[in-house]
């Protein structure tokens, strides 16, 4: 069952684009975070529409008491990093990897690619995390980019 409004964060590790470990209490406690998850880096709807909409928003986003952005991925950490610069992530976004798919997992919010060959993936969705608590959860349904896009998470805030 994935995760709920209300429902904390569970504890996992996962990676920065340096390959460092970084947990998920390190992520959220004591913060105001949005997280938004994407099926794939480099992928036309992720490349094109979410991460840019993010940069664009992110000032905005955090005017409204975010202290950071994060992207999360099942991807590798060296992928994570070329996408960042790639989408002009720069201080706007933080990438984090989720190499085995571990959070999204914890989460509950995984999806089975393995059709269109890529295995084991984040859905796309996007939460409001208030000191490691989901405030707002945004699951997208299949093909679709709406809930989770960085406009309705600024409304949502």
């Amino acid at each position: 069952m994935p995760i709920q409004e209300g429902e904390k964060i569970p504890a996992v590790t996962v990676k920065n684009t340096d390959m460092s470990d970084v947990t998920t209490d390190e992520l959220f406690s004591g913060r105001k975070v949005v997280l938004f998850a994407v099926p794939g880096a480099f992928t036309p709807t992720c490349s094109e529409q979410h991460v840019p909409g993010y940069v664009a928003q992110s000032d905005a986003i955090k005017a409204k008491g975010v202290d950071e952005i994060l992207c999360l991925s099942v991807n590798d950490a060296f992928v994570m990093g070329a996408w960042a610069k790639d989408r002009g992530a720069g201080d706007a976004i933080r990438m984090i990897a989720d190499g085995n798919g571990d959070l999204t997992k914890a989460l509950g919010l995984e999806m089975d690619g393995s059709g269109i060959g890529f295995g084991l993936r984040a859905q796309r969705f996007a939460m409001i995390v208030d000191d490691g608590t989901v405030t707002k959860l945004a699951v997208e349904e299949p093909m679709k980019f709406e809930v989770s896009a960085a406009e309705a998470i600024l409304e949502a805030l």
